[in-house]
């Protein structure tokens, strides 16, 4: 416990636990250096192997030194990953709780509105509100039917008179039609003219004339 206080940074009871926002960054701050640590025994892995390598025919106790040190490198990149896995775990977990809460705050912030916005508001009060709107618009619909309803000025009309009055009108506009028809009965006929019609006109003498030259023409020629 006292090694991760000692890593947020914390000093005995008296010390301020810190942020989410500074725990995660703090976190980060150690996958950046564990990952320059991993970068440069991965380096050292490799001289190492070079000189076994180089070694291996002349001189083989510093070949066999130099494969001893690339084994513990290798065993410190070991556990150099295990840690970063184990950092990037706990990292995401504090990002997430961080996200939760934020969430959870902002749902606290409008609940908190909501309660405000409806402190003044009494649902019975809501209830006669909207039966008062409900009533004022019924008389103001009654109001509009009755404006629109057409009027005769206290005048009123059988409607079986009217009718009776009607079909008398047509009757005696039925009776006159006929009447007319009636009186084109005596109307006299034109008669047929007695004189006969004239008879054809005679051809004119230059008519003749131009018959005659043709009769000829036709006798000569044959």
């Amino acid at each position: 416990m006292s090694g991760i206080m000692r890593l947020f940074g914390g000093g005995g009871k008296s010390g301020k636990a810190p942020t989410p926002q500074e725990a995660i960054q703090k976190l980060r701050e150690t996958e950046e250096m564990l990952a320059k640590k991993q970068e440069f025994l991965e380096k050292k892995v490799e001289q190492e192997l070079l000189t076994a390598k180089k070694n291996g025919t002349k001189n083989k106790r510093a070949a066999l030194q130099a494969l001893k040190r690339k084994k513990r490198y290798e065993k410190q990149l070991l556990q150099i990953d295990g840690t970063l896995s184990t950092i990037e775990f706990q990292r995401e977990a504090l990002e997430n709780a961080n996200t939760n809460t934020e969430v959870l705050k902002n749902m606290s912030i409008a609940a908190k509105a909501m309660e405000a916005a409806h402190q003044h508001m009494d649902i019975n009060k809501v209830d006669e509100l909207m039966a008062d709107i409900t009533e004022q618009q019924e008389v103001a619909q009654e109001i509009s039917d009755v404006i629109s309803r057409p009027i005769g000025f206290g005048e009123e009309y059988d409607e079986d008179e009217l009718m009776a009055e009607l079909e008398d009108l047509e009757q005696e506009e039925l009776d006159k039609n006929l009447l007319e028809i009636e009186g084109t009965e005596d109307v006299p006929l034109p008669s047929v003219p007695s004189t006969s019609l004239p008879a054809r006109p005679a051809k004119k003498k230059e008519e003749e004339d131009e018959d005659d030259m043709a009769d000829l023409e036709a006798w000569a020629a044959n």
